[in-house]
């Protein structure tokens, strides 16, 4: 690599560095908290966040070149304006200029490319309003309201049933494989009979696979919804769409909602999936079967429970929390099915 090339492509920790300096970004920004996440940094400022993609390659995610980082802060901008309209604002440069400093919305050459987005009140995330007792029920309604009829807009994607099935039982298969690697380190035995009752409902319950891919039940979706990504302000939004892989968001709205209900569980707020699943009903007529539901349930918190575990495999990240706990917690969901709700709050 040549001194200038070097000079055009900056280290992550060098662009770290500068986005942490108020003084880097336009409009006399007085302080900046940094968050950084497993494939990103955020930036705060008083009035917006910038995010920052890692170089980094993970399964279908290559984030390693500045043109691939580009598109996808692209892509994470116009899929964010389906679900958290008037947030997402625009995809700007941390540019170097001619004295070879770094800013952000300068003049310059790009270095690396930020999506730029309105800071919405943290407290107001349904993870932080419900850990503070603040999560009302007519904020909740509002919210699933919101949701659901982005459920009833959407269009159709089709799929054929048996390729529908088909690619159930591979996605059970994989996770099967992968958490029963040695390196995670979790119960064999919990395992198994999760999979083997995700086996049996595929055995003997495939039909309702088919009957929804039949019904045109497919869109193109959130593909991550999760209580951290479900803002309840006024009016209500959703950020964070899993941007990077289109494949992932095509789904049955029905497994993704009982996603987020799951999420809930472990903040003890189940009544919250009760009503969201109340209100895509309401909105688009459709009533997915119990049964169904409650396999949703049970696939979506294998798959967490694998990539809670992934966690124990980086050094970044290995230590900050007790990630194998966790990942037995979400396998003791995936075997005792959905419980009764908890009484919401009036």
């Amino acid at each position: 690599m040549t001194a200038g090339s070097a000079r055009a492509e900056p280290a992550l920790e060098e662009k770290v560095e500068a986005l942490r300096d108020p003084a880097r970004y336009p409009g006399g920004v007085r302080r900046i908290e940094a968050i950084e996440t497993h494939y990103a940094w955020v930036f705060l400022t008083d009035t917006h966040a910038y995010k920052l993609k890692k170089p980094m390659c993970v399964d279908r995610m290559d984030h390693r070149e500045l043109g691939a980082r580009r598109a996808s802060c692209a892509a994470e901008l116009r899929l964010n304006h389906r679900l958290a309209p008037g947030v997402y604002e625009a995809v700007v440069a941390l540019a170097r200029d001619e004295h070879g400093e770094l800013g952000v919305e300068r003049a310059g050459a790009p270095v690396e490319w930020l999506v730029k987005m309105r800071r919405l009140p943290r407290e107001a995330f349904l993870d932080q309003a419900v850990a503070a007792g603040t999560a009302s029920r007519s904020a909740v309604h509002a919210a699933a309201a919101h949701l659901a009829d982005f459920y009833r807009r959407a269009v159709p994607v089709p799929i054929e049933p048996g390729a529908y099935v088909e690619r159930i039982a591979a996605q059970v298969a994989a996770n099967r494989a992968a958490l029963l690697d040695r390196e995670l380190g979790l119960p064999r035995a919990r395992i198994e009979a999760v999979a083997a009752e995700q086996r049996d409902f595929l055995a003997h319950r495939a039909d309702l696979l088919a009957a929804r891919a039949a019904a045109g039940r497919f869109i193109e979706g959130h593909g991550d919804l999760r209580p951290e990504h479900v803002h309840i302000g006024t009016p209500p939004c959703v950020i964070d769409c899993l941007e990077f892989d289109r494949d992932l968001r095509l789904l049955d709205p029905a497994e993704e909602i009982e996603y987020l209900a799951l999420e809930c569980e472990p903040l003890g707020a189940p009544w919250i999936g009760t009503v969201f699943v109340d209100a895509y009903r309401a909105a688009t007529g459709d009533a997915p079967p119990r049964a169904l539901r409650d396999f949703y349930r049970a696939h979506r918190a294998a798959r967490r429970a694998l990539i809670v575990g992934w966690h124990l495999r980086d050094p970044a990240y290995r230590e900050l929390e007790d990630w194998r706990s966790r990942a037995v917690a979400y396998l003791r969901l995936a075997e005792r099915g959905a419980p009764a709700p908890a009484a919401a709050p009036r």
